[in-house]
């Protein structure tokens, strides 16, 4: 069984779909972007010196940047724009964030009509390409870095989270005779998982599997639906799966398993895309999206907010999911700053998976952290 294809052919596709997109939205940004043009950067009430972090600084045990609660405070826009944002679910827990701003009415204190549309990324790429969706809460995965090495204008310009240090979301595999936590012979094993190799997670995966003999070079993969990943684990028909939050919580403590390693702490892998709208016409909208995220986080998100068992059942509500089921897992930590070096080692995953050709792209073609510190009123 060839259980390689699936993830190249959804790049390959996915890459030409954004191609395609570009060429036919080249014109749009004519040149030098609004976006590159100096604008004013002025001191935010409540952003002191922690509502910025040195993106080199990847020390585990980093404070995310935190303004006060309730800043920035909102600039409304003299005129209203209506915002469409792209994303997978609006089941995850990472996606809450955006979910809490819509429905406490950040956005909307901005001038911001936001909806959010789920799509899959491979259908919502292009429509971000061409300007059809304004954004995506999605990741710079490699068809994204493979469409602008191809010449179009997108980029990261926000993270999401990274997982509390107690998360065990990542790398699970079933231990064979003999076998330990502290060695675990990868290479040749047949690892089931939902993402594909194109995926941000290629990069802590291939991190786990080359301390244990292995690389995304070195294994089998299995393609496998959300609720198959566990089962597939358990009954034989894999050897090892990436599991999230909270199914890991299934095989935690059970010695016939051992977790290999996940997401690296204090480093966000994903968070928000702007293709041309925010970008180039109208960035006053994209910075005012941001301040409005940004102070979703430092309102609702700022620390232990599973804590609170009313905004839990809240959470719930808006996720569609159950309590006892959120609450399982810690608190992420809601970051919406860009670690520096990030898409080089997703690119180097991508590389070693064999599904990103051509010259890797720079980081300054690849993350714009520009619009976020001037949300925070920090001069880059």
């Amino acid at each position: 069984m060839r259980t390689h294809t699936p993830f190249t052919c959804t790049v390959v596709l996915v890459t030409a779909s954004l191609l395609g997109a570009a060429g036919c939205a080249g014109n749009d940004s004519g040149g030098d972007s609004a976006a590159a043009a100096p604008r004013t950067v002025k001191p935010v009430a409540g952003c002191g010196g922690g509502s910025w972090t040195d993106p080199a600084d990847l020390a585990p045990d980093r404070k995310p940047a935190r303004c006060d609660k309730g800043a920035p405070a909102a600039r409304p826009l003299a005129k209203k724009r209506k915002i469409t944002v792209a994303t997978g679910t609006l089941s995850a827990e990472y996606v809450a964030p955006l979910q809490v701003a819509v429905a406490k009415g950040e956005f909307t204190k901005e001038g911001l009509d936001v909806e959010l549309k789920v799509l899959p990324t491979p259908d919502a790429l292009p429509l971000l390409a061409r300007g059809d969706v304004d954004a995506q809460w999605a990741a710079p995965e490699a068809a994204v870095m493979n469409g602008i090495n191809g010449g179009f204008d997108i980029r990261w310009v926000a993270g999401n989270f990274s997982p509390d240090p107690t998360s065990k979301s990542g790398l699970w595999v079933r231990l064979k005779d003999g076998e330990s936590a502290d060695h675990v012979e990868m290479a040749g094993r047949k690892l089931g998982t939902m993402i594909g190799k194109g995926s941000v997670i290629a990069y802590p995966m291939d991190t786990s599997l080359k301390k244990h003999g292995g690389g995304l070079d070195r294994i089998s993969f299995q393609q496998l639906g959300s609720a198959d990943v566990l089962t597939a684990l358990q009954n034989g028909g894999v050897d090892s799966a990436w599991l999230l939050d909270p199914i890991w919580r299934k095989v935690d403590g059970d010695k016939k398993y051992a977790f290999l390693g996940g997401q690296p702490v204090g480093e966000p892998l994903g968070g928000l895309l702007f293709g041309p709208t925010l970008l180039n016409k109208d960035p006053d909208a994209g910075v005012a999206f941001l301040r409005a995220y940004i102070r979703t986080v430092n309102t609702y998100f700022a620390g232990d907010y599973k804590s609170d068992p009313a905004f839990v059942a809240e959470l719930a509500k808006l996720m569609k999911t159950d309590e006892a089921t959120l609450r399982s897992t810690p608190s992420m930590r809601m970051d919406w700053e860009i670690r520096k070096g990030t898409t080089d080692r997703l690119q180097q995953a991508y590389a070693d998976s064999g599904v990103s050709k051509g010259a890797p792209v720079p980081e300054a073609k690849a993350v714009d952290r520009a619009m976020y510190s001037e949300a925070v009123g920090h001069k880059l």
